[in-house]
């Protein structure tokens, strides 16, 4: 039976919700927000091999959804919707089905080309598609097909913050992200390289788990440059703010996001930004707040990380503009509006 109020929605998310990323955190904040405002959500965890499902997964998640009640809005991640185009199909009409794309899956590297036709094909059985950034808007538009119509863009939140002083002696370089392919601490550690003879030290923080090939090459590549006591991978942390506070400067190389919530969680911060000119990054980050180089382009990089480790009044005025462009960034509660709106249109 359909919900003729609209609020009662499912939302399926593969894998632990709790898992520390921008994504996943982006999911548990539109969960509690939507609860707040009288919205009944109902989390479906769905397998975490998701987007290479198996056979038994791909059938669990058909069950998960035969079992929803006709006409239930069901608001699908995109990390999942995008591999089960077939279950897509067969459940477009039965259910009010909502895709929630951070980014498409074929922007990942090393990402089978065939992903571009799955999610394609994914998205044509869905009523509306969530996107975080008019940059994934565009790309969804040009590449796969969706219509501007159908297209929410729901901006992640920042929260507001008190920026701690800077201690600086020596500069203290964050990078927060998963080591994965994409986001490409290669070419952090190689402009690192190129910046040896300067003072500094560099904690990258974030899961270690999720590519671990990616991992032992970033370690050897690390102990080959020497630097092992002055970059430090610390892994997966639960509480971020500590190190946005003792950190001087953010560097993160990148090569897409989608919106990037640590970007803006650096700038909130008032921490110098340096990132790539890479999906939605630069509609994130002004260039006055640090510098946005070339994907890849770890020459570029490097001269930017010089350029800010060696002049302490550029990185105070890049820490103003930081804090300046923070400020026009949207809070979780216009996150939550823009969704909520859409849901009470489809219900």
């Amino acid at each position: 039976m359909i919900d003729a109020t609209g609020r009662e929605v499912a939302f399926a998310i593969p894998g632990d919700i709790d898992t520390r990323t921008g994504g996943y955190g982006y999911d548990r904040r539109l969960i509690a927000g939507l609860r707040e405002q009288g919205f009944s959500i109902r989390h479906l965890p769905w397998p975490g091999s998701f987007p290479y499902p198996t056979a038994s997964d791909l059938a669990e998640v058909a069950a998960s959804l035969a079992s929803r009640p006709d006409g239930e809005i069901v608001l699908i991640d995109g990390l999942a919707l995008g591999a089960m185009p077939e279950l897509a199909a067969a459940e477009g009409q039965r259910l009010r089905l909502i895709a929630l794309v951070h980014h498409p899956l074929a922007l990942e590297p090393l990402a089978p080309r065939r992903f571009v036709a799955s999610e394609r094909e994914a998205l044509r059985h869905v009523r509306a598609v969530i996107v975080t950034s008019d940059a994934t808007a565009e790309v969804l538009r040009d590449a796969y097909g969706v219509s501007a119509e159908r297209l929410i863009v729901a901006p992640p939140g920042t929260d507001t913050v008190l920026p701690a002083a800077r201690q600086g002696d020596p500069p203290h370089i964050l990078s927060l992200g998963s080591v994965t392919p994409r986001k490409d601490h290669t070419t952090l550690v190689s402009a690192l390289s190129a910046v040896r003879d300067l003072e500094w030290r560099c904690t990258i923080a974030g899961s270690l788990d999720r590519a671990p090939e990616t991992v032992a090459a970033l370690r050897a590549q690390i102990d080959a440059f020497a630097l092992r006591t002055r970059i430090i991978l610390v892994g997966e942390v639960e509480d971020t703010g500590p190190l946005y506070a003792d950190a001087d400067l953010f560097v993160l190389a990148s090569l897409h996001e989608g919106y990037g919530m640590v970007f803006a969680e650096a700038l909130a911060h008032g921490l110098p930004v340096i990132g790539t000119l890479a999906g939605a990054i630069p509609s994130v980050v002004p260039e006055k707040a640090g510098a946005l180089v070339p994907p890849k382009d770890g020459l570029a990089l490097a001269i930017a990380l010089r350029r800010l480790l060696t002049d302490p009044a550029a990185r105070e005025q890049a820490s103003s503009a930081a804090l300046q462009a923070a400020a026009a960034l949207p809070g979780w509660e216009n996150t939550v509006s823009v969704v909520t709106e859409l849901l009470r249109r489809l219900g």
